[in-house]
């Protein structure tokens, strides 16, 4: 090969890596107020000759807000007014500390935004099941959010083009926990990168649409999911999850006094982790990234120069920390057949149907000849309509107000510590897997 040839052949290789793309997805957390925000734009500012797709949640705790503010407007409650304003206050309040002279465009199109947001609380519960109504209203936190960081970035002199999710994530119309398309979003974020120039994407973590024109979501903290999805149509470098913690602990700092960072762990540990309930990673986030071997990397928001948490296909890393997930607020279930006949594979079918009909998901499942012991989340809205599904062919026993602790990589010392002083309504372990569904002693449930 010529020298010539060698310059040219240099070139496009720096040509075809310049079109690479990393994806940051930055939480609520990492968009809170002011403060973060332009800590966000240190981390997007740092050198980079590859391209970036940011996704970005609401801020805050609004999507807690938003649930509360819909609740209040379907009950046509007193709370909603002051709730509501609340809102725009906290989002007003924001803008007026990152710019110094708030840019009108900017409040033009937040009021614009909120005008949306109160005609959707506006309608009648009668005429939309919930689930679609809060799809329809949940989903204005996203919108805020990105709004209000573009503005600040563009500001900033940043290259970055605002790109609504909903141009790109189509989805089914499943309300809440939708799923996507695969071919149609990969067409549409692939038509995205071809028609985009700037060096920055920002786009909203959680939200998509379905065929019919409306806007859905991927179930709560989605976001996560929402930056695997963008990875992977795009064969992305690596996605990097900015939280406000050093990394995946091997438990929640809230709840245990001393937890210890997971430097380094497989692609089926992580996947086995979110399902069980650890709440750094969106459980749907890791196999779109595991198909093409794409690294997951969770990093310190608050102190970007600590190394961060590696999640790829190196299991040897796996066992070396064990792991601890609680999760509150849980019912165990026990159903019976009432003709007193064994647990077959008929009812197994039949009582999954309906645990799936009414979209209830199993964080445990024990079966014994006789009865079929089912842990969940607490529902008090589906909770009657469970029963009543139930209580012509079954007798069905519950208990509420218990906690499911799951423990990776346990051993029997660690077993005897978590346990203490809780009374065991249910136990299942394997050679790496120990839960229980448990209350403490002296509760009733």
């Amino acid at each position: 090969m010529t020298l010539g040839k060698c310059i040219t052949f240099a070139g496009q290789i720096k040509k075809n890596h310049a079109t690479m793309f990393k994806v940051f997805k930055f939480g609520g957390a990492s968009v809170k107020d002011a403060a973060a925000i332009k800590n966000l734009k240190k981390i997007l500012s740092k050198p980079s000759d590859e391209r970036l797709v940011i996704v970005v949640s609401a801020m805050g705790k609004t999507t807690n807000a938003l649930e509360k503010i819909l609740e209040a407007a379907r009950n046509h409650s007193s709370d909603f007014t002051p709730l509501f304003d609340a809102l725009k206050v906290f989002h007003y309040h924001i803008c007026s500390e990152l710019f110094e002279t708030p840019p009108l465009s900017l409040f033009s199109q937040l009021e614009d935004i909120f005008q949306k947001l109160y005609f959707q609380l506006s309608i009648s519960p009668d005429s939309i099941p919930y689930d679609e109504h809060y799809d329809q209203t949940v989903s204005f936190g996203e919108l805020l959010a990105t709004k209000i960081v573009s503005h600040y970035l563009i500001q900033e002199n940043l290259s970055l083009k605002l790109v609504d999710a909903r141009a790109c994530l189509i989805t089914d119309n499943c309300y809440r926990a939708a799923s996507i398309n695969w071919p149609q979003t990969c067409d549409a974020i692939s038509t995205l990168k071809e028609q985009t120039t700037e060096k920055m994407i920002l786009t909203q973590g959680f939200i998509g649409i379905a065929n019919n024109g409306r806007t859905t979501t991927l179930g709560r903290e989605g976001s996560d999911f929402s930056a695997a999805i963008f990875a992977h149509c795009l064969n992305a470098s690596e996605v990097v999850i900015w939280k406000d913690v050093p990394g995946l602990l091997n438990g929640d700092p809230k709840r245990f006094s001393v937890t210890q960072k997971i430097d380094h762990i497989s692609y089926s540990e992580a996947i086995e982790l979110a399902f069980y309930g650890a709440t750094v990673i969106h459980p749907k986030t890791i196999k779109p990234l595991q198909n093409k071997s794409i690294p997951l990397k969770v990093q310190s928001f608050n102190d970007p120069e600590l190394s961060p948490t590696l999640i790829d296909n190196n299991p040897d890393y796996d066992n070396v920390v064990p792991s601890f997930i609680i999760k509150d607020n849980q019912m165990l279930i026990s159903i019976s057949p009432r003709d007193f006949s064994f647990m077959s594979e008929s009812n197994l079918q039949e009582a999954f149907g309906i645990f799936h009909n009414l979209r209830i998901h199993a964080n445990l499942i024990q079966a014994s000849a006789i009865s079929l012991s089912i842990c969940i989340d607490e529902n008090p809205d589906r909770l009657e309509a469970l029963l009543k599904s139930f209580r012509d062919k079954y007798a069905v026993k519950y208990n509420s107000g218990l906690e499911m602790l799951t423990i990776r990589h346990y051993n029997e010392k660690l077993a005897a510590e978590a346990s203490k002083g809780r009374e065991i309504l249910l136990e299942q372990r394997s050679r790496i897997t120990l839960q229980f569904v448990m209350k403490t002693i002296g509760e009733t449930t």
